[in-house]
């Protein structure tokens, strides 16, 4: 089992990785970040807003399921966000340069380190 600090340098190991960080979606506050080529703190707030949306728009439509994560896919790079399964109320954000990143294997990864966190 890896802490937040070691489970965030871990998914800088993947190809193409840019950042990372682990969000509190209540305050949009980040409990660890590592990387560059994004403002964090700005992605930590927007994305909780993005968050937020989604599981709304998922109660009006009367869907029971859970989000496994979203995928946000710009010109040239690749945002993951993906709730933490193994603690209620945070999401992993995840950036990667499209260009040199494989997304099934980057998708896996985060799969991997939420299973391994420990709080």
């Amino acid at each position: 089992m890896a802490n937040i600090k070691q489970s965030l340098e871990q998914l800088m190991t993947v190809d193409g990785a840019m950042c990372a960080a682990l969000v509190d979606s209540e305050s949009g506050m980040m409990l660890g970040s590592t990387g560059s080529g994004v403002d964090l703190e700005i992605a930590a707030a927007g994305n909780t807003e993005v968050m937020r949306a989604k599981l709304r728009t998922m109660k009006q439509l009367g869907l029971d399921d859970r989000i496994d994560d979203l995928l946000i896919t710009l010109g040239k790079q690749y945002h993951i966000i993906r709730p933490c399964t193994r603690q209620e109320g945070m999401f992993f954000y995840f950036v990667l340069d499209k260009s040199r990143a494989n997304l099934a294997l980057a998708r896996r990864k985060v799969v991997d380190i939420d299973r391994d966190l420990q709080f």
